[in-house]
C-alpha cells in the first residue's frame, strides 16, 4: 500500500520492510508490485482512497 499511496523507489520499500522485520529484496518488491498494483489500485479507487471527495 506504501508504494501504491507515496511514490517511493523500491529500494526505499525495501529499507521499510526491513525496519519492520521483512527481508526482502528491491527485486522482490518491483515482482510484487507488477503482480499486485493493479488491484490495489482499484480497490483504492473503489472505496476512494487518497481521493479528495468531501
Amino acid at each position: 500500500m506504501l508504494y501504491v499511496r507515496f511514490p517511493l523507489p523500491m529500494r526505499n520499500v525495501e529499507d521499510l520492510l526491513r525496519r519492520s522485520g521483512i527481508e526482502v529484496s528491491h527485486g522482490t518488491v518491483r515482482i510484487w508490485w507488477l503482480r499486485f498494483a493493479p488491484m490495489l489500485a482499484a480497490e483504492m479507487r473503489k472505496k476512494g482512497v487518497g481521493s479528495t471527495k468531501s
